[in-house]
């Protein structure tokens, strides 16, 4: 059953263009050749903002990151980005539009990570590098001006499944505060879409689908119980998470679990906002022009702002 009578017209004639595709082991590295090779950096410094690249040591080994420092100061917070691509694929470079423009216009620092990709590094190792990112911004944030108290963490996609573990992993540790979890479409269940849990049947026709789904999980987890805090889902309680920017889209696969990890979060007493795009599919506002996408920056901005207590532009 088709659902492109549900999608937003402006949408839907861009997606016409876009093969549908399901990731494999077999396709895997050209598409993450083809997404390497579409990615080139902007000039941050005519928006106002200096970046670098830097090493952060890990568990096992370094983690390549990028720094985002704005030349114009607002606020003593900082951002901690982590990129999408269904745990599989992806690269902190490809968000380097969106995270120049938060360093520029809520004048922050921004750190994004370069996390390992499953299916080469499974559970723990790019929850262990977002970790040490989170580490090194704690131990770095005297002489990155960074108050610690003002440190969020989000994501897209698997991205914001890893902020979501993250905070998980970070509240359980107790070793390094996060005040806020800006969650765009978080990857957040392992069952979503599978067999035992299909879901509604109106969703995730678009970009990313059951059978993606199920190729990133497996990657992920390889040989690890499905268990939290590497599946959110899975977490017996959330109660002491930070506060929750939650946002979803109304075709997206991962709809219902995150409005039901929301009502979660709700139910435990955690300040919560949760928006649900109508029209909208995975990965919409990649598309270039699009007023929805134009709408999501602005929303992303002004909660991620509101969650720093400043205030953009």
């Amino acid at each position: 059953m088709s659902t492109e009578h549900l999608l937003d017209p402006e949408l839907l004639p861009i997606l016409q263009q876009i093969p549908a595709f399901n990731f494999t082991r077999e396709n895997l590295d050209k598409f993450r050749r083809a997404g390497a090779a579409a990615t080139t950096l902007g000039d941050a410094e005519a928006a106002g903002v200096r970046r670098e690249s830097v090493n952060i040591s890990g568990a096992d080994q370094d983690v390549p990151c990028l720094l985002y420092t704005p030349k114009v100061r607002k606020a003593e917070a900082a951002y901690l980005h982590i990129h999408g691509g269904g745990y599989v694929a992806g690269q902190m470079e490809r968000s380097d539009p969106m995270n120049t423009l938060i360093a520029s216009q809520l004048g922050i620092t921004v750190l994004a990570v370069g996390y390992r990709l499953a299916p080469e590094h499974p559970v723990p190792a790019p929850l262990d590098d977002c970790y040490a990112a989170l580490a090194w911004l704690h131990d770095e944030a005297q002489r990155l001006g960074v108050d610690r108290d003002r440190i969020a963490i989000g994501g897209e996609s698997a991205g914001g499944g890893l902020a979501a573990a993250l905070a998980i992993r970070a509240r359980d540790a107790g070793d390094y505060a996060v005040c806020h979890q800006h969650l765009t479409y978080p990857m957040l269940d392992n069952l979503t879409g599978s067999e035992s849990a299909p879901g509604d049947p109106l969703v995730g026709e678009f970009v990313w689908t059951r059978k993606s789904n199920e190729f990133g999980w497996s990657c992920y987890l390889g040989d690890h119980p499905a268990e939290a805090p590497y599946v959110p889902a899975r977490v017996a309680s959330v109660e002491g998470l930070p506060p929750t920017w939650m946002f979803t889209v109304a075709l997206d696969l991962f709809r219902d679990e995150n409005i039901e990890y929301a009502q979660r979060l709700l139910a435990a007493g955690v300040p919560t906002e949760l928006v649900v795009l109508p029209g909208a599919c995975h990965a919409f506002q990649a598309l270039p022009g699009t007023v929805l996408g134009k709408r999501y920056v602005a929303d992303h901005l002004l909660a991620l702002g509101k969650a720093l207590g400043v205030q953009a532009g």
